[in-house]
């Protein structure tokens, strides 16, 4: 696994689930996003420059139906990306998913934790959706 870091860097990755929110802040979260989205560009986030944000789709290849609105993503220059994603397979209320990655090209950085490899980037996704304002949480419920 080093040698395929050493070859190819490291991607981080974690998602940070924010369960059994109240709906109606969770869906103003999303809607704030989605507002903002193609305004984000250029912006400084988490000492890096974001590159573009849009409200993803998904194509089906097989079907060649198409499901739009399934999350806000934000790139940035650097290659990291931040998804900002409703789940409704909670057992009650909302679930907001929040995937965070960041590439890591340096072989001297490709063996930290991930957790502390993203945490300004995650905490700068907390920031840029206001999760605390929408909904009232500090920190999510599981980190994965």
């Amino acid at each position: 696994m080093r040698d395929h870091w050493r070859r190819f860097g490291r991607h981080y990755y974690a998602r940070h689930d924010f369960e059994g929110l109240e709906k109606a802040g969770a869906e103003r979260l999303m809607q704030s996003l989605r507002e903002r989205a193609g305004k984000l560009k250029g912006q400084r986030l988490a000492g890096g420059t974001i590159a573009g944000a849009d409200d993803f789709a998904y194509h089906d290849p097989v079907d060649g139906s198409t499901a739009s609105h399934q999350g806000i993503r934000v790139e940035l220059e650097d290659g990291s990306r931040l998804v900002y994603r409703l789940s409704g397979t909670g057992t009650e209320g909302a679930t907001l998913r929040l995937y965070i990655e960041r590439y890591e090209p340096d072989p001297a950085r490709q063996a930290g934790e991930p957790a502390v490899a993203l945490a300004s980037l995650a905490e700068a996704a907390y920031g840029l959706a206001d999760i605390a304002g929408h909904t009232g949480r500090q920190a999510p419920s599981v980190v994965t």
